[in-house]
């Protein structure tokens, strides 16, 4: 949980940070995959370290439509091992993939926030979901971190003053 709670921490300074004389997406341009109501049934858990075990992403109960969460350019969309994946790039760094799921979009297309871009693959034997869901991860700059933060879910940290 504490390590949890660091992470979440060290994220939003990333977050804040690099962002400083730059535009980066935020709660206001990121909106949920998945329609209400959402359920999350797995949350993001941070590795130890970079090839560590962790949960990088978050799973949501839903058993339909996907949709970008931000206006971007399709990365990838295709077949990792035995699932279909959809990733997206965003601007800023951003890259969000989502699986399983089915899409008939391209590398390059250009998709805009709240635009459908697939399908949960209800038949995917590689789920670790008991029911219909899509594992929405996010990177920055290669680095994994909670969704949550982009959909307004995880409140900003406050630093207070040490004395």
């Amino acid at each position: 949980m504490l390590r949890c709670l660091v992470l979440a921490l060290i994220t939003t300074l990333v977050l804040t940070t690099a962002g400083a004389g730059s535009a980066r997406l935020s709660a206001d341009t990121w909106d949920w995959p998945a329609p209400e109501p959402r359920v999350v049934l797995r949350e993001f858990v941070a590795p130890a370290h970079r090839y560590g075990a962790g949960h990088r992403g978050i799973d949501i109960a839903t058993p339909g439509e996907v949709r970008a969460p931000a206006d971007g350019v399709v990365h990838f969309a295709g077949t990792v091992v035995d699932r279909p994946v959809l990733s997206i790039s965003h601007a800023d760094g951003y890259l969000s993939s989502f699986e399983p799921v089915i899409t008939s979009l391209q590398s390059g297309d250009v998709v805009r926030r709240g635009q459908v871009v697939g399908e949960v693959d209800q038949n995917s034997t590689r789920t670790h979901c008991r029911s219909p869901c899509v594992h929405f991860g996010v990177r920055l700059d290669g680095e994994y971190l909670s969704p949550l933060m982009l959909v307004g879910t995880v409140p900003r940290s406050v630093l207070l003053p040490m004395d």
